[in-house]
């Protein structure tokens, strides 16, 4: 089981990008899904998850500007992000709980990571 995120690349300020995340393998079900980020010196920060029934939870400094979205026929999450400024620039994270068979315990999987640079 494997999360691929994809999307990210340089952009200018006010403008907008969609990252996308597919979860592919072995699967047997999707929990929540969601997406961090890592600026450069900084920690690991929650942007944005969103649950299997759609109930979305978002950074307050993100609130208003990114949708998180997912499409559970195909294992896959978004996140719209629009109005961007510099201090969104960050390595993108998407995770997804998940589990490849009925008896398994659910598992938080990382995807490998997107750079987002928000400059002029």
């Amino acid at each position: 089981v494997q999360l691929q995120a994809s999307g990210g690349g340089l952009v200018q300020p006010g403008g907008s990008l969609r990252l996308s995340c597919a979860a592919s393998g072995s699967i047997f079900s999707v929990n929540a899904m969601g997406w961090y980020r890592q600026a450069p010196g900084k920690q690991r920060e929650l942007v944005a998850t969103i649950t299997s029934g759609g109930s979305t939870n978002y950074a307050d400094s993100v609130k208003g500007r990114f949708t998180i979205s997912r499409d559970n026929a195909k294992n896959m999450v978004y996140l719209q992000m629009n109005s961007l400024k510099s201090e969104d620039t960050a390595v993108y994270y998407c995770t997804a709980n998940m589990r490849r068979y009925l008896l398994e315990l659910e598992f938080a999987y990382w995807g490998q990571g997107t750079l987002v640079t928000v400059s002029s």
